[in-house]
């Protein structure tokens, strides 16, 4: 074939071969090993860069630091590593490090909960699985860490010994870090290229997108370009470039093997069939497959007759051949559905439907229904659930069930309390005023309150209001007989039970009795009249009526009958007594007090007035034991007893 012939198809192609330029012949870059495999390629490089240098140096390719999220990705980056070492001689027993694309900004700490512990590949993507820690992580969050491969330098690398990894800090253009080596980029493409056949003497020469070159590779990336050099010494060269065919088949562009030699046939190579080499007259020979395979348009290449046995199709998706048995497609099982690729399969949201009555939760191929709070399931789906149920109520008092949930309530005299509104707590009625609705005395109970007159007054038939009674007026005609008279002696008198107020929470005025008795503060002491201050000619007692049953008033929560209201004042009766005692001891009590008072004061006084006279007689000082002699006259103190006597001679 000529030159020309071949250089026909690549002019469009020109300026991509003038971009990646003139390969030299059997070469790969210094100091760089390439390997690709799936749809993705690893170059290996020496250097002592930061790891942000590393980065830089991918990026600028089109790629980045490299990922390691799987076992078979892991023994990728270790033969490109390997193929690295094999290229320098290495004497030193030292443990070099490659710096990968696993990282760890500032600021964000340690989690032992996840495989990476935090890290995060710069690629992007979910976290992996897959780990390989030499050992535990450093807990740090003041600096961003990165992570490396170790690699044992002075010793042969085998795939199947993965390097581990090391975390550490990323280091600096001037420092980048504790034995630093090297390196390792990923750059991923849409497809890859067989490696052309060569059916005689001859050289391939390989320039991949990314800069690199290699005349070794067992898959070549999509928009690389081959340069072919056929027998020792030829100096023609053919170019080549792996495209797009067909969506997801990529293909050089080239019929039948490469460089073919008269001399050699099938005997070189394989005369550069994949599967079998038939010879034919004077040097001549064609590439044929075995059975159940077809021969490609390269006339090299053989691919089975069935389109699923290369597995197409990924994950759970199920390979299903066409009619003709050139096609396929890919099915996925109940619950998935086919992705953008028709070639994976994605959970289905079943959720989207509506398929329960209430809550649908999505999950992995399937769902499920649940039911709301308050609800149950059914055979019909949701059902009610009755928290008044007899044995179940959270209720203190009454409780109403509603669809979905319910709500409590007291009876009356009481008020909701409670964090959840379930318990009931009586209401004092007494402390919502002075004396509540009582005109003088209020006694609360449980769910009600009881009104009570001083002694003197007694209870209105209203059963709130105080009157005057007879004992305030005049003696009674004649003492209390009977049982009459234990009952009307000193009592303080209270109404029965009452129910809540007639006119309300809000206090709603009702009609004023004709005499109001005195209105005290609730808790007031009172002492009662003495006896004789009231009737002289009586028993000392104090004579008050209990007020009869009033319609407004009420035993309790319920109606009493008759045998309640007789009880209830007979109550009330030994109320009064016990009240009327306690008035009693509380003023004896006081006048004791007053009593040991002024004891204590005339003490005082008596003591006081003992030390002031004693101070009184108590001299001041020495001279107050001594008197003074009176003063004679001075013409006297100046005579001298020894004068002469007058007319004598001295």
């Amino acid at each position: 074939m000529a030159t020309s012939a071949r250089l026909l198809p690549l002019l469009p192609l020109l300026p991509l071969l003038l971009l990646l330029g003139q390969p030299q012949a059997g070469a790969q870059a210094p100091g760089e090993a390439v390997v690709c495999a799936g749809n993705a390629c690893y170059t290996a490089h020496w250097g002592k860069l930061s790891a942000a240098e590393a980065q830089l140096h991918c990026s600028k390719n089109g790629g980045n630091l490299a990922t390691v999220r799987s076992e078979e990705e892991a023994q990728h980056i270790q033969h490109a590593l390997t193929q690295l070492l094999e290229s320098e001689a290495i004497l030193a027993a030292r443990i070099g490090k490659f710096w990968i694309g696993l990282q760890r900004e500032k600021g964000k700490c340690l989690d032992p909960s996840l495989p990476l512990k935090g890290f995060s590949w710069l690629g992007g993507g979910e976290d992996t699985s897959y780990t390989n820690w030499n050992k535990e992580v450093r807990s740090s969050c003041i600096s961003k860490r990165c992570v490396s491969l170790l690699l044992q330098l002075s010793q042969p690398s085998h795939a199947s010994h993965l390097s581990k990894w090391s975390e550490g800090p990323c280091g600096s253009p001037n420092s980048p870090g504790s034995s630093i080596e090297g390196f390792v980029c990923k750059f991923s493409f849409k497809g890859m290229c067989q490696p052309l056949a060569l059916g005689g003497p001859g050289r391939v020469d390989y320039t991949t997108p990314f800069k690199a070159t290699s005349s070794s590779l067992e898959a070549v990336p999509f928009g690389s370009a081959a340069t072919v050099v056929c027998g020792a010494g030829d100096t023609q060269e053919d170019y080549f470039v792996c495209r797009e065919k067909a969506p997801d088949v990529f293909d050089w562009g080239s019929s039948g093997p490469l460089c073919i030699s008269t001399q050699y046939g099938c005997s070189f190579n394989n005369g550069g069939c994949q599967q079998d080499c038939f010879e034919g007259g004077e040097g001549s020979f064609r590439c044929g497959c075995r059975p159940g395979f077809r021969l490609l348009d390269d006339l090299v290449t053989c691919t089975s007759r069935n389109p699923c046995s290369s597995s197409p199709c990924r994950g759970s998706a199920t390979c299903v051949p066409a009619s003709q048995g050139e096609n396929y497609t890919c099915r996925c099982p109940l619950g998935y559905q086919l992705d953008s690729s028709q070639r994976d399969c994605v959970d289905l949201d079943e959720c989207q439907d509506s398929p329960c009555p209430q809550e649908c939760v999505n999950a992995p191929g399937s769902f499920r229904c649940e039911c709301w709070v308050g609800y149950e399931p059914s055979e019909s789906g949701c059902q009610d659930v009755d928290e008044c149920a007899t044995g179940h109520t959270p209720c203190a008092q009454h409780c109403t069930n509603t669809d979905g949930s319910f709500y409590c309530s007291c009876e009356k005299g009481y008020v909701l309390a409670g964090e959840d509104g379930t318990q009931c707590q009586d209401v004092d009625e007494c402390a919502e005023t002075e004396n509540g609705l009582c005109d003088s005395l209020c006694l609360n109970t449980q769910g009600s309150f009881r009104c009570g007159c001083l002694p003197g007054w007694e209870l209105g038939p209203d059963g709130v209001s105080c009157t005057l009674g007879p004992t305030s007026l005049a003696p009674l005609p004649g003492p209390p007989q009977g049982e009459d008279a234990g009952d009307r002696e000193g009592r303080v008198v209270y109404s029965p039970t009452m129910s809540r107020p007639i006119g309300g929470p809000e206090g709603t005025s009702k009609e004023a009795p004709t005499t109001k008795g005195p209105s005290l503060p609730r808790n007031t002491f009172v002492i009662p009249t003495a006896p004789d201050m009231l009737a002289p000619s009586r028993p000392p007692a104090v004579w008050m009526e209990s007020s009869t049953h009033h319609p407004m008033a009420t035993t309790g929560l319920g109606e009493n009958t008759d045998e309640d209201f007789m009880a209830e004042q007979s109550e009330d009766g030994t109320d009064g007594q016990k009240l009327l005692l306690f008035y009693i001891l509380g003023t004896v009590v006081a006048i004791l007090l007053l009593l040991a008072l002024a004891l204590g004061l005339l003490v005082y006084r008596k003591r006081r007035a003992k030390r002031e006279e004693e101070k009184e007689k108590k001299p001041q000082n020495a001279a107050d034991s001594y008197s003074w002699a009176p003063e004679r006259a001075e013409s006297r103190a100046l005579e001298n007893q020894y004068s002469p006597t007058p007319g004598t001679d001295c």
